[in-house]
């Protein structure tokens, strides 16, 4: 080496020393940086020196290292720190006595090297490595919408996993059933790729591509994002998701609801079902019962057919066939029996029983079913079952005994299953009125609607004794129900109304006296039944007429007191009468035997004790077997003891 090159070599070497004396970063080799971890948007402690090292440095110089260039970013001077201009401009701060750089609101792109060089008291260099992290959002699953058919050759796209906004990228697992997939040549294959976000987070996207098979129609899938943040590992799973899987159909089978006994006017589906997806073409067949040869029937779009009433005529046997569109193969169900339980029309003979009072009468039933039947008989208006069996048997018959009986056949192996026929007996005898009189309160000049029931066989005829607009209705087959719209005069409230009901028998009434009142409000008498409307009580029945037009006033306490007094006298009067008969020798004491009392000739023949019932005759048994003495029809109830014999 020449003096030149000499001369030449101290200088470089005197320069060198020079630099690294005057601490120039990036020139020696720099050791094993500080490693300091913080999450996104949290703030990182920048410490110049270990941890154990002393501190209180009165020079230092912050520098931030991007692709092995050092940029300064902060000068502490006695303490006092200056942010230079850039990026870290307005998020730095000193703590410690000027030993700790603060970086706060962290990013993604603050995941570098940063260096402080300490010049006094003594020259001082620690270089940190800033690892920055942040968790991805929950992962998102989306499954292929168009299925997968297990005829595929090469896997199919089965789902596709998204993780948004992470750092660094996260790592992504897939699961079938719980269990995790590995890459399969020709069967599973997982593809990833990652998107940088202008905020420097990334968005991962990985798709599952699978070879299905049958088996895997109801295989859960779902994904996993594994991550770090400086408290350690982390995951995240998605929600699971299944993959439609489409094969061909190996079996066929019939199915009926409601399961169990059928009966006419259920409602009825035929099902055609298959273990194919999609399923296949359906079609229905039912054997004709004359030729014994399967007749196909059209089901709906689902391959159902649905009998909204079935009928006896639906029962036989029916047969699914199914036709795959794609391998063109055909399948048929097993035939399965359909059996609709049945009970024909109820018929009851005779169809329009009548008979005299005291007369006999005899009603039958019959119907038929495929399977054993009972018969029992009902009273339409109670409700009550009279007889068990398909005779129903009358004797002695009254007149109550007339009116509605029904008789139902019914199936006790199929619930539900039963019909009815209603039958109207008819007992002849002449007009039967609701009731013999009744009083209403009204007032005067009102309009009034008075109403008159009567019953009878034949059916009655109702005329009424003053004039009005009069309207009929049937109550039954036996019984009218007459409306009377009438306005209330002086001469309607003296001489009140009657109703006459008249059929080829007989005749009968019922008289509605009327009087001035300050409401609708009835005061019963001792023989009328209590109606607070113009509306009779069909509960009270009568068989004859009254026109005792005197009935009692409401009861008070006044009218008791008055009562009360004028029995007092009444008795004090016959007292006194039977004291002067004594003493006139007229009425004998003592003696046995019965003795007629004296009065004179004239009187002889009115002396009558009348003794009236204030119940009227209630309904009397139907059947045979009823006890007890029975009313004549034409009783009204009254008993008269005649003294004079």
């Amino acid at each position: 080496m020449g003096p030149s090159g000499l001369i030449y070599a101290l200088l470089l070497a005197s320069c060198c020393c020079c630099r690294r004396a005057a601490g120039v970063p990036g020139e020696a080799e720099p050791p094993e940086p500080e490693l300091v971890e913080a999450e996104v948007g949290g703030t990182a402690l920048l410490k110049c020196g270990p941890s154990h090292s002393p501190g209180n440095f009165s020079q230092v110089d912050w520098f931030s290292v991007h692709k092995e260039k050092p940029t300064l970013i902060f000068r502490v001077r006695k303490g006092q720190g200056q942010s230079e201009p850039g990026e870290y401009q307005q998020r730095l701060s000193l703590q410690d006595r000027g030993t700790t750089l603060v970086l706060s609101h962290i990013t993604p792109h603050d995941e570098r090297i940063f260096l402080c060089q300490a010049k006094r008291p003594q020259s001082h260099e620690h270089r940190i490595q800033l690892r920055v992290y942040k968790a991805p959002e929950e992962p998102t699953i989306q499954v292929n919408a168009l299925g997968i058919s297990v005829s595929s050759k090469e896997p199919e796209e089965v789902a596709t996993c998204v993780g948004r906004n992470g750092y660094p990228v996260p790592q992504v697992i897939w699961y079938k059933n719980g269990h995790s997939l590995k890459e399969e040549k020709n069967r599973v294959h997982i593809q990833s790729s990652q998107i940088v976000e202008s905020s420097g987070l990334y968005t991962l996207e990985s798709v599952l591509k699978a070879q299905l098979v049958k088996e895997d129609k109801d295989a859960r899938f779902y994904c996993e994002l594994n991550y770090r943040l400086p408290s350690g590992n982390h995951m995240k799973e998605s929600r699971e998701v299944n993959v439609q899987v489409f094969y061909p159909a190996e079996k066929v089978w019939l199915e009926v609801e409601p399961v169990g006994a059928l009966k006419e006017g259920d409602r009825v589906e035929i099902r055609c079902l298959a273990d194919g997806n999609p399923p296949p073409h359906f079609t229905i067949s039912r054997q004709n019962l004359g030729t014994k040869e399967m007749e196909e029937m059209t089901p709906e779009d689902n391959g159902a057919l649905v009998l909204e009433s079935a009928q006896k005529e639906h029962s036989g046997l029916y047969q699914c066939q199914g036709l795959d569109l794609e391998t063109m193969a055909s399948l048929l169900s097993d035939p399965q029996e359909l059996l609709v339980n049945y009970v024909s029309d109820v018929r009851v003979s005779p169809a329009a029983p009548e008979s005299q009072e005291g007369g006999s009468l005899t009603l039958s039933c019959e119907a038929e079913s495929n399977q054993a039947v009972e018969f029992q008989w009902l009273r339409e208006k109670t409700g009550q079952v009279l007889e068990k069996g398909p005779v129903l048997q009358f004797h002695d018959l009254k007149r109550e005994a007339g009116g509605g009986y029904r008789c139902m056949a019914s199936v006790p192996s199929v619930p539900g299953l039963n019909r009815t026929q209603l039958v109207h007996v008819a007992i002849l005898g002449s007009p039967w009125m609701t009731s013999k009189e009744r009083k209403m309160w009204v007032r005067e000049n009102e309009v009034l609607n008075l109403s008159c029931e009567a019953s009878g066989h034949p059916r009655p005829s109702i005329s009424w004794s003053v004039a009005g607009t009069a309207q009929e209705q049937d109550q039954d087959p036996q019984g009218v129900l007459s409306v009377l719209s009438v306005l209330v005069t002086p001469e309607l409230l003296r001489t009140g109304a009657q109703c006459v009901a008249s059929n080829s028998l007989g005749r009968n009434t019922t008289t509605i006296f009327l009087e001035l009142g300050k409401g609708f409000i009835l005061r019963p008498s001792s023989r009328s039944t209590g109606l607070g409307t113009s509306t009779a009580s069909p509960s009270v029945r009568a068989n004859g007429t009254s026109t005792e037009k005197k009935l009692p006033e409401p009861e008070s306490k006044g009218v008791a007191i008055v009562a009360v007094t004028v029995c007092v006298l009444v008795l004090a009067v016959l007292g006194a009468s039977l004291y002067f008969f004594y003493k006139k020798g007229k009425l004998p004491c003592g003696r046995s035997g019965k003795q007629e009392i004296t009065l004179p000739p004239s009187r002889k023949s009115e002396f009558v004790v009348e003794v009236k019932s204030d119940k009227l005759p209630e309904e009397m048994g139907l059947l045979q077997g009823s006890s007890g003495d029975q009313r004549a029809p034409g009783d009204q109830g009254e008993k008269y003891i005649d003294l004079r014999h």
